[in-house]
């Protein structure tokens, strides 16, 4: 689907709002540090579970950020972005029969790399137009079969932040159930009113959590693909065994680069959310002009919208009808369920881009887009 949607957006010369990824580069003194990496000889192979100096400094971050104190040398595994983090847990991980509980909404590479593994996908549906974790729903699909419970946030595509009691509520339920935790984090950095808490940080999570994070996304440098995998020891040695023979080492010239990044000063992580909220403040005043009713998102950088008004059959034939007719790209949200009929009411608008870009899709809706409901 997505890439349908952005070789139709070239081809239509669309603005797009579809895929996640900025449309503006990543700040240059990362970028430096990049091009100082290759000149300095960074040329081979790194350690397979990461160069040591970006070990530490993703311990670091995670001290600073949110109070883990994290084993740089057996608690860290430096991957090729987070999708491999994620591939790498789920095949360490997770054994043939296994059951692994996804919210969904959920990013389409979760039911794939559970597929490779061999487990058995089990959903838990975040329902319009609050996306509040349905916690006796979870309840109810976690049982003695399920080895990991897979959580999101800031979530992709909701735009969630879940709050105390919901993370407090899914330690509980995976303490009492024996299972682990994949904690997705990637956005971790991208939040508005409340800010992200890892559930690492609940008293008897730390033992069970995977959590993952990358740079792409906080540094607006999503081909570097630079990401990791944080896990006690035992489940860290599990990670590693399928890392190995899925990329064995990420890029090493990026990887020191990523120590730079990772050893930003606070004001940067400041200026990125004032950033971002400009931005989502622009993109929800041209949906709401539109004559969409934008559901206000909590981080992330996307925006999810109901379609049904516009009077199109699926959020496949709306998009479709948004690039040919509008100039306008977006996805649909089918692809993000089990069940992709459940979805097919909402679309996705990203906000990862400059302000003229979003303006640009704001004057392409003006008389082109009408609610006929």
């Amino acid at each position: 689907m997505f890439t349908r949607i952005s070789r139709l957006a070239q081809q239509h010369k669309a603005v797009n709002l579809g895929q996640g990824f900025p449309n503006f580069d990543g700040p240059d003194f990362v970028k430096d540090a990049g091009k100082a990496a290759i000149d300095g000889g960074f040329g081979q192979y790194a350690r397979m579970y990461g160069a040591p100096d970006v070990n530490q400094a993703i311990a670091d971050r995670a001290r600073v950020d949110q109070g883990l104190h994290i084993d740089p040398e057996d608690e860290i595994t430096v991957t090729s972005g987070c999708t491999e983090a994620i591939a790498a847990a789920m095949l360490g991980l997770v054994n043939p029969g296994d059951e692994v509980v996804v919210i969904e909404p959920f990013y389409d590479s979760y039911p794939a790399t559970i597929a490779m593994a061999g487990g058995v996908l089990r959903t838990v549906r975040l329902q319009a137009p609050d996306f509040r974790l349905p916690l006796e729903a979870l309840r109810a699909a976690v049982n003695n079969r399920t080895r990991l419970i897979l959580l999101n946030s800031p979530h992709n595509p909701t735009g969630r932040v879940f709050d105390h009691d919901e993370l407090q509520a899914v330690a509980e339920i995976a303490t009492h159930a024996g299972c682990l935790v994949i904690s997705d984090e990637v956005y971790e950095h991208i939040w508005f009113d409340r800010a992200h808490r890892s559930i690492a940080t609940l008293p008897g999570m730390r033992e069970r959590t995977i959590v993952l994070g990358s740079i792409g996304k906080t540094f607006s440098l999503t081909g570097w693909k630079i990401g990791w995998a944080i896990a006690p020891p035992q489940l860290t040695a599990a990670i590693r065994a399928a890392h190995q023979f899925l990329t064995f080492c990420s890029a090493t010239p990026l990887q020191h680069a990523a120590i730079t990044a990772l050893r930003a000063p606070e004001t940067y992580f400041k200026q990125l959310r004032s950033d971002y909220a400009l931005r989502r403040a622009a993109m929800l005043t041209v949906l709401r002009e539109a004559g969409f009713d934008p559901r206000v998102p909590e981080g992330s950088y996307f925006v999810l919208a109901d379609h049904t008004r516009f009077g199109h059959s699926s959020d496949e034939a709306f998009c479709e009808h948004l690039i040919r007719q509008v100039g306008v790209a977006a996805i649909p949200c089918s692809p993000f369920y089990a069940d992709p009929s459940t979805g097919q009411a909402l679309v996705r608008f990203a906000f990862c881009k400059t302000l003229q870009t979003i303006e640009q899709a704001g004057e392409r809706f003006k008389g082109h887009l009408r609610p006929v409901a």
